[in-house]
């Protein structure tokens, strides 16, 4: 015992010698591995909102000209910069996201690293890759895919049963447990939000200063609604089968149908004029001159609620209330910001997945100390 006593010292001061160069090269392996996956994660950003297969084509290609992309001008990070963010082949500018997903996934994969045991670690990279699909897809469409929340709430799961430390247990079906009920309190307490928000504030009211023209035109499944300059889809406005949208109007034309001094009340699939009730299956083409909207609106979208239910099974319950409340202060901030330095746009929607993974990213690397001051607070 005493003569292997040397060697156990000699082999702890080579690993205080060379740590730092162990910390570098770990560190530069994970974020060339979180380059390398922000560059898949930009491919499942663009392709799943718009149905496409993320298998085939399996080459990237240009959003604009759709040549493939060669795999030395795909290099994560590199070649978005030696290209100038534009496409070799058309040179179409290619978007600074594609860019930003690659380096913000490179360093949440650094900084992971360093901070967590590398279990846990490796748990977390998928977690922040379900974050960073969800937010961008949020971004851009409005809408946080089936694949991200369904599929991120069973990752969580099965991660919290694989390695228990997530949920502060060493039993696998403790941590199971846990990460199912919190994924569920996630989906509750987002769900209280959602109905209670359309009892208080489900309808929006616009009086127009002058008759402003509008027009409803069917587009395939769907239908573009414009009202003086803004534009819409038709969709975005029917989250419940009961919702109404209601039209006063100066003048009406519906196809060859004309109509005065008329208030127009619409369902997603058919609208009543003047008592006569017409399937929008068999409309083409509204217009007229419309003096007051009313809207039917939802306080968020149903993919949130499965958006914080995911962050739950990952993280635990009080990692959900912190997320929601961080969520909700920093989207507060950003809203208000927004209608001061802008023009208030009455169609205007801001995603609220994004400001719940800010929150989750703030529990993961915070959220202990932030309990922790809190604590002090409460008990000086």
């Amino acid at each position: 015992m005493a003569d292997g006593t040397p060697c156990i010292e000699t082999e702890r001061q080579l690993i205080r010698v060379h740590r730092p160069t162990y910390d570098f090269l770990f560190g530069a392996f994970a974020f060339v591995l979180g380059a390398a996956v922000g560059s898949f994660l930009n491919v499942c950003i663009y392709r799943w909102p718009v149905d496409l297969s993320i298998h085939r084509p399996r080459r990237s290609f240009c959003p604009n000209c759709k040549q493939p992309i060669s795999w030395y001008q795909n290099l994560p990070l590199i070649s978005w910069l030696a290209l100038g963010g534009r496409c070799a082949n058309c040179g179409a500018k290619i978007a600074f996201r594609y860019f930003a997903v690659e380096l913000v996934t490179a360093v949440l994969f650094v900084a992971i690293w360093q901070r967590f045991p590398w279990q846990v670690a490796i748990v977390y990279w998928i977690f922040i890759c379900f974050l960073i699909i969800g937010t961008f897809i949020d971004f851009e469409h409005f809408i946080i895919p089936d694949r991200v929340t369904i599929g991120g709430t069973i990752a969580g799961v099965a991660c919290s049963v694989i390695v228990p430390a997530l949920m502060q247990t060493d039993s696998r079906v403790a941590a199971g447990v846990r990460a199912l009920l919190a994924a569920a309190l996630g989906y509750v307490i987002l769900w209280i939000v959602l109905e209670a928000g359309k009892i208080a504030f489900g309808r929006k009211r616009i009086e127009f200063d002058a008759p402003t023209p509008f027009a409803w035109t069917k587009r395939g499944e769907d239908a573009d609604f414009v009202v003086g300059t803004e534009e819409s889809l038709w969709s975005e406005y029917f989250a419940r089968e009961r919702d109404r949208l209601l039209l006063q109007c100066d003048e009406v034309r519906i196809d060859h149908h004309e109509y005065g001094n008329v208030a127009l009340a619409f369902r997603y699939d058919r609208v009543n004029a003047d008592g006569h009730v017409l399937m929008l299956d068999d409309v083409t083409h509204i217009s007229g001159v419309a003096r007051e909207l009313v809207i039917p609106r939802e306080a968020m979208g149903r993919g949130d609620l499965k958006f914080l239910a995911a962050i739950g099974a990952f993280l635990g319950w009080r990692a959900v209330l912190f997320s929601l409340f961080a969520g909700s202060l920093l989207g507060s901030i950003i809203g208000l910001i927004t209608l001061v330095v802008r023009k208030p746009v009455w169609s205007a929607k801001l995603p609220f997945g994004p400001y719940l993974a800010f929150g989750a990213v703030a529990w993961t690397f915070f959220g202990e100390l932030v309990l922790h001051w809190y604590g002090a607070l409460l008990s000086p």
